[in-house]
């Protein structure tokens, strides 16, 4: 995703100025951002180094019209902008209008417009749907002419379900070979995430593995929430997995019992006593998780010390689901206890639960799939956009230099 310069030009010197961008998914949903601005001495304006004065964010924020997208007033708040269909672009339509229009009052006159597509899949990148043995999902290859094999990457979200390609689209653009794996509500995969088998994930690393356009010995993983702490199970048990990216995940097993062979991880369960609604109705499960510290919970920890690979701990320090910089503090802990430092931690004050790839409009409530109701991610806008893009950058160079 590249970073869209916008200027405006034309316009009288400190000439006040309200910037919206609109946007809609695929099911029609619209979402917009607006920011204050004012032009300079001469009649110019540039994101790139010209500060909101108000709005939805303040400061200079090259892609702040982007990332503080949010369901428009008349939709149905607390819902995501996620492409789910990545060969399509995402059209952004950006206006600029006359005087500062506070959100939810009616913006002044329009004196510009223009429109930017935002491109998921580059051009050539091949997306391949996958029904080999039991395993299902897409997979991404970069673009034809490059030359391979690549380094391969196995991509998996938390307990939403379904099959998300954006980010594994994404990869492929950067030169991975990018499974996006679902593992539930997919197809002929189980409908509810009750309980899982490490096999099924064994049978993606072996079938990626051994892809003429993959380059070995091994492959890495990355995950989000649930996808992360399936991403440590799979680094401990699996030859073939030889890095890890866990985004906002959890030291132990959760939510399903996790089976490999004669071997069980409980999951660690939620207690709905211990979850606050607030008076709009936002569900706040910070606390709810079974402690993973009280010794009766250790057959759930993850035994992450007989890895032999290395791993990328991200975590938000604003993350309200659960409490994954504590999860991160104790894998640690574990790793260190038995004399080893095969670890990076990227710790972000003020960010959320979902670390996305930059420039992903930041959602502090969204609808749990699962739950049906909205539940608090946290966060601050600003703060998570920029550990979005920070990651992302030291996420790629880690699987780089981790699967050569």
């Amino acid at each position: 995703i590249k970073r869209v310069e916008t200027r405006v030009a034309g316009l009288s010197p400190g000439q006040p100025v309200t910037l919206r961008a609109v946007a809609a998914d695929d099911r029609g949903c619209l979402f917009q951002s607006r920011a204050h601005y004012r032009a300079d001495s001469r009649g110019e304006l540039h994101l790139g180094t010209d500060a909101s004065h108000g709005g939805d964010y303040t400061g200079v924020e090259p892609m702040g019209l982007f990332w503080s997208l949010a369901p428009a007033g008349m939709e149905k708040p607390y819902q995501r902008l996620v492409p789910r269909n990545t060969s399509l672009p995402m059209k952004v339509e950006v206006f600029v209008h006359e005087g500062h229009s506070p959100p939810g009052s009616m913006p002044g006159p329009v004196v510009a417009k223009a429109e930017v597509q935002r491109l998921f899949t580059a051009p050539g990148v091949r997306r391949i749907r996958l029904k080999e043995g039991v395993v299902r999902g897409s997979l991404f290859l970069p673009p034809g002419e490059w030359d391979g094999p690549f380094p391969g990457v196995i991509d998996m979200y938390g307990d939403e379900g379904g099959l998300i390609e954006f980010r594994s689209s994404l990869l492929a653009t950067r030169g991975f070979a990018a499974l996006s794996l679902p593992y539930f509500d997919f197809e002929d995969l189980p409908r509810v995430l009750k309980e899982l088998k490490l096999e099924y994930f064994e049978e993606a690393a072996r079938f990626l593995q051994r892809h003429p356009k993959v380059k070995g010995p091994g492959v890495g993983v990355i995950g989000t929430g649930k996808g992360a702490e399936l991403a440590l199970s799979m680094i401990t048990f699996l030859p073939e997995v030889v890095a890890a990216v866990s985004i906002s995940g959890c030291s132990s097993n959760t939510v399903a019992d996790l089976h490999y062979g004669e071997t069980t991880l409980p999951g660690l369960r939620f207690d709905m006593k211990k979850v606050s609604v607030s008076d709009s109705g936002v569900f706040d499960i910070f606390e709810a998780l079974d402690d993973p510290m009280n010794p009766a919970n250790s057959p759930s920890v993850i035994p992450i010390e007989k890895a032999e690979g290395h791993f990328l701990l991200v975590v938000g320090e604003d993350d309200r689901m659960w409490k994954s910089s504590l999860y991160a503090e104790l894998a640690i802990r574990r790793l260190r206890q038995h004399g080893k430092e095969n670890f990076e931690l990227l710790s972000y004050p003020g960010a959320g639960h979902r670390i996305d790839p930059p420039s992903t409009p930041f959602c502090q409530v969204a609808m749990d799939r699962v739950l049906g109701v909205p539940v608090l991610g946290g966060g601050k806008s600003k703060a998570h956009a920029h550990a979005q893009e920070h990651s992302w950058g030291k996420i790629q160079e880690f699987l780089h230099l981790r699967l050569g």
